[in-house]
């Protein structure tokens, strides 16, 4: 039986709408992985002395992976699109920086999963506008295993001082099962 996985993006360098569509075409690549559904996409103000808006979303896959490999392959996904991660010590200026993608395992199942390589569910999301608007579109009643809150419950009960703006979907992926092409509007700045 297949794992239910929601993945939360985000990208602020380069041409951002690309960066997107790759990883989600990578993810819909992995083996015995499909892409189920994506949400809108939302333009998102960068948190703490950041420069330059993110692009943000989400997808829900359905996956045959393991969470702790799935998760090593979205790092590798990463890499191969030219993130660099800063290991050991965070940098000075916090840990918030600019990235050419940013991968994060949100939801896996309705697992709890803590390990020294990953936790799961994502250990803020309850505190991101730009990861609860998005899974709000996909999945409003899912249940935080931890926080025993859906995701309605969490936005709305959010206080951010963020602004997001909602941009369109710009993913065309090919099913590689079906070869059946999903296309959205790409939006243009």
């Amino acid at each position: 039986m297949p794992h239910r996985a929601f993945i939360g993006f985000g990208t602020n360098l380069g041409d951002r709408a690309a960066n997107y569509r790759e990883a989600v075409q990578r993810i819909a690549a992995l083996p015995t992985t499909r892409v189920v559904r994506q949400s809108s996409i939302y333009e998102t103000e960068p948190v703490g002395d950041l420069k330059g808006a993110f692009l943000n979303g989400v997808i829900e896959v359905e996956t045959e992976i393991n969470a702790e490999t799935l998760m090593r392959r979205l790092l590798s996904i990463e890499r191969v699109m030219g993130r660099k991660r800063v290991r050991g010590r965070k940098p000075a200026r916090g840990k918030h920086r600019p990235r050419v993608i940013d991968l994060d395992l949100l939801f896996f199942n309705k697992e709890t999963i803590n390990t020294r390589a990953l936790t799961v569910p994502h250990p803020h999301l309850q505190e991101r506008l730009f990861v609860l608007a998005p899974m709000s579109e996909l999945a409003p009643a899912l249940i935080h295993p931890k926080l025993n809150r859906s995701i309605s419950e969490m936005m709305a009960a959010l206080k951010s001082p963020y602004r997001l703006r909602w941009r369109a979907r710009i993913c065309s992926v090919r099913s590689p099962e079906s070869g059946r092409r999903h296309r959205d509007k790409i939006p243009r700045r």
